[in-house]
């Protein structure tokens, strides 16, 4: 569907790539490594964070640091090393402080501490 709006259409890319692996053991398309837009292995970190941290019909949130860790353990086979150890230099209180003003309207000064 967003292939078709033009200035969506490189969301469109990240959307369909975002479940590919870095291995090249996810899909739908196999790809690996650097084959899978940036914008894909970064966004995958992301989603997978946030899927983590959040409830779930069939589980409770995790906590932010066992989402940390189970990010970094997969680092070179789910999600790209280089974009792993990037996200794992934001410091945890950023993540936790990002969290607690989803409901506020987003401000530059809530980047101030990266």
């Amino acid at each position: 569907m967003l292939i078709r709006i033009p200035f969506l259409r490189d969301a469109a890319e990240i959307v369909l790539a975002h479940q590919e692996f870095y291995d090249g053991s996810g899909y739908p398309r196999g790809l690996r490594g650097d084959q899978i837009p940036l914008g894909a292995r970064i966004f995958t970190i992301a989603d997978s964070l946030d899927a983590m941290i959040s409830d779930r019909p069939y589980r409770r949130a995790l906590p932010l640091s066992h989402a940390r860790e189970e990010i970094r353990r997969c680092s070179g086979s789910q999600f790209d090393p280089e974009v792993v150890r990037v996200f794992m230099s934001i410091r945890e209180q950023h993540w936790i402080e990002l969290r607690e003003n989803l409901g506020s309207p987003f401000r530059l000064t809530h980047l101030r501490n990266l």
